[in-house]
C-alpha cells in the first residue's frame, strides 16, 4: 500500500462517498464547478451537499442558483462545502444567500496503513449480522423514518453492484449493542461513515474501537484504503493517534435554521424550444 497521501487517493475516498450516497438510493448531478450530491429522502447534511467548489468569479452567479434550484426545488438544505483556501468571491456569495461558515473546517483523513492499538476497555466489536438489520439502522433513523432507510440498506448489503462492498459494524458493551458503523468500499477505497454511539456509552472508547476494528480487520476486504471525514479538531486528534492523516480540508456552508426556504412558483408552460425537422411529402411516384 502506498504510504504517502497522494492527490489520487483523495481524490478516490471523494468519489467512494458520492458512490455511498447513492448507493443508499442518493443520486449526484455533476454541473459545471462541482457536484450536487442528493438524497430526497434523508435529509441531513451528509447526504445532501455541493462537493469542491471550484468556479469562476464571472459564472458563480449561475452556478449557485442553479444548485440552489436544485435543492430547493425539494425542499432541501444543501451544505456547501469549498476547499480550502475559500476564494473571496465564492465566500461572499454564499453569505449572500444566507450561507455561513461553521466554525470548524471539516477534514477529510486517509489512512497510513499503520495498525492501532486497543484503546477501549470491555468493547467488543463485530460485523453485524443480516438478521440485526432493524438494529443496525435504528442507530440513525427514527421509527417513522425507519423503513425507507431500512430497505435501501438491505439492498445495498444483500445486492451490491460490481466494485462495492457494504459492511454494517456494531459495537458491544457487556453484550448490550451501544454503536455502530458503516463501512463501505468502492474499488480501493473504503470510507467509515455514520459512526453512531449512544450517549450512555461516549468516553469510553467505542467509536474508536469501531474505527480501529475496521482498520485491523478489513471487513470491506483487502488491500483498500481507508478514508473518515472529522468535524473538530478533537477527532482529528483521536483519528491521528489510529494512524489517519488529513488529505484535504473543507470550509462547510450551512443556512440558518430560521432561514426559510423560498421555492418560486412554477412559470407558465413553454413551447418546446426544439422540433423535429419536417421532412419533405413525398410526390406520386
Amino acid at each position: 500500500m502506498v504510504d504517502d497521501l497522494t492527490e489520487l487517493a483523495t481524490e478516490a475516498a471523494l468519489e467512494a462517498e458520492r458512490q455511498f450516497v447513492l448507493t443508499l438510493g442518493g443520486f449526484a448531478l455533476e454541473i459545471p464547478g462541482a457536484n450536487l450530491v442528493t438524497h430526497e429522502k434523508i435529509p441531513a447534511p451528509r447526504f445532501n451537499f455541493v462537493q469542491e467548489i471550484g468556479v469562476g468569479r464571472e459564472r458563480q452567479s449561475a452556478f449557485f442558483e442553479r444548485a440552489l434550484d436544485h435543492y430547493f426545488q425539494r425542499a432541501l438544505r444543501p451544505t456547501f462545502r469549498v476547499p480550502l483556501p475559500v476564494a473571496d468571491h465564492v465566500d461572499s456569495g454564499l453569505r449572500r444567500f444566507g450561507f455561513r461558515p461553521r466554525p470548524v473546517p471539516l477534514t477529510l483523513l486517509l489512512s497510513t496503513g499503520e495498525k492501532p492499538s486497543t484503546l477501549g476497555e470491555n468493547v467488543d466489536v463485530r460485523v453485524a449480522e443480516r438478521a440485526e438489520l432493524d438494529l443496525v439502522a435504528s442507530f440513525w433513523t427514527t421509527p417513522g423514518e425507519r423503513p425507507e432507510f431500512r430497505a435501501a440498506l438491505d439492498v445495498a448489503w444483500s445486492h451490491p453492484n460490481p466494485h462495492e462492498q457494504l459492511r454494517p459494524l456494531l459495537a458491544f458493551l457487556e453484550n448490550e449493542p451501544v454503536a455502530s458503523a458503516l463501512v463501505y468500499r468502492y474499488r480501493t477505497s473504503a470510507g467509515i461513515h455514520a459512526v453512531a454511539t449512544q450517549p450512555s456509552a461516549r468516553g469510553k472508547g467505542v467509536a474508536s474501537e469501531l474505527v480501529s476494528f475496521a482498520l485491523k480487520n478489513h471487513p470491506a476486504g483487502p488491500d483498500v484504503r481507508y478514508s473518515i471525514f472529522a468535524d473538530s479538531a478533537r477527532l482529528e486528534t483521536r483519528l491521528d493517534r489510529l494512524g489517519f492523516r488529513r488529505a484535504r480540508a473543507f470550509q462547510e456552508y450551512d443556512l440558518p435554521s430560521d432561514a426559510a426556504l423560498e421555492i418560486p412558483p412554477a412559470g407558465p408552460p413553454l413551447s418546446p424550444q426544439w422540433r423535429p425537422p419536417r421532412r419533405p411529402a413525398k410526390g406520386p411516384g
